[in-house]
């Protein structure tokens, strides 16, 4: 990783690896603050952003066991405004040019982001970034039960369970933990899950004495080659005072920061036999297990479909290796934050790995591919 902060790629990175529960490496290197030279520590708090969702997974498998919610329920059952779907048709230029659901939207298709919802900005342009646009689905100065508000007049892309499209889902999804517990989600996540686990340093918004361990926020010299050396510092971003002063939404699906140390809490919990376990090891695998529809895969606008790659109930499944994949990865069940932090556990080799940066569009850079690429040869020699 020092490379990767030689050639001026990162600012700086922390990561550790897991075998059998134990860290069997822990390593920070670079900047937490590049210009005000600021070392980078473990208890630096990085913007963890989509990591957030595997919290919310797990959060929403505790109320599954407790038999507070059902995976096949549908939606309506705990929203009722998101109940009687209307889908775009091909092809539409217009939101009224839909067509009702051929399904309701049921809680396994929001964890596996196959519920035809949005996220509008990975799409610029679009008809559904348009509407989510105009409707404000993804402003942090909108509540949870807003969203709902505001996602319930729109069309879905497609008809529940038939494709896979990254999506608010995750936020949705924090807002039925809301209703199932009666407890405001991030008041729910710090007794449920942060608090079991001794996760001390992760916070929707940090408390003003820890303000100094926030890193700062870099961008690549090209949006375009992320491989092209010099870092851009970024203010106020993804909002003015993000993270440091209260907020409406409790975001389950990127409004986490979070530290080293606690990811690997997290991370450790969810391996095979953990003694920190908050899961039954049957739920553990189910989130593991592919839940796309056959021929489905995950993809993105930006880049198309991602060949091998499945998705759980809360990240992506390796069904087979890509190129820059490990050859040993089959099995492998992993996701990211749009920042540079990634996360990934292997239950067949009862491996996992954390890596946390904080650059803009660093999720799949090839730093991590490298970084994968090693780890898995460390671990496994």
């Amino acid at each position: 990783m020092q490379a990767w902060v030689d050639q001026e790629i990162l600012a700086g990175a922390s990561c550790a690896l897991l075998a059998g529960g134990e860290v069997v490496d822990r390593h920070c290197t670079g900047w937490a603050d590049k210009e005000a030279g600021v070392a980078l520590r473990e208890d630096h708090l990085f913007r963890v952003f989509s990591n957030t969702k595997l919290v919310t997974s797990v959060a929403f498998m505790q109320l599954v066991e407790q038999g507070r919610l059902a995976l096949d329920a549908p939606l309506e059952n705990y929203l009722p405004a998101l109940g009687r779907r209307r889908v775009l048709r091909p092809g539409a230029t217009r939101l009224d040019d839909s067509e009702p659901a051929r399904r309701s939207i049921t809680v396994r298709h929001l964890l596996c982001h196959s519920s035809g919802l949005s996220y509008g900005f990975l799409d610029p342009g679009s008809l559904i970034y348009q509407a989510y646009s105009a409707s404000r689905v993804m402003h942090a100065d909108s509540s949870l039960e807003g969203l709902i508000e505001a996602l319930a007049p729109l069309p879905l892309t497609f008809h529940p369970g038939e494709q896979w499209e990254y999506s608010i889902a995750s936020d949705v999804l924090a807002r039925v933990v809301e209703v199932a517990s009666g407890l405001r989600f991030d008041r729910y996540l710090a007794q449920a899950v942060f608090a079991p686990l001794g996760m001390v340093d992760t916070y929707f918004v940090i408390p003003p004495e820890k303000h100094e361990r926030l890193t700062a926020y870099y961008a690549g010299a090209s949006r375009g080659d992320p491989t092209a050396p010099g870092l851009r510092r970024l203010a106020g971003s993804p909002f003015p005072g993000a993270y440091l002063t209260p907020v409406a939404r409790y975001s389950g699906g990127g409004g986490l920061v979070s530290t080293l140390a606690d990811m690997v809490a997290l991370l450790r919990s969810l391996l095979p036999a953990s003694p920190t376990a908050l899961l039954r090891p049957d739920t553990v695998a189910d989130m593991m297990r592919n839940q796309l529809p056959p021929g489905v895969s995950i993809g993105f606008p930006t880049v198309g479909a991602v060949p091998g790659k499945g998705y759980g109930l809360g990240g992506a499944v390796t069904l087979q290796p890509g190129a820059g994949d490990p050859p040993a990865s089959t099995g492998e069940f992993e996701w990211g934050g749009i920042a540079g932090t990634q996360w990934w556990i292997n239950p067949r080799h009862n491996i996992a790995g954390v890596l946390m940066a904080q650059r803009q569009m660093g999720f799949w850079n090839p730093y991590t591919f490298e970084f994968k690429r090693l780890a898995y040869q460390a671990l496994l020699a």
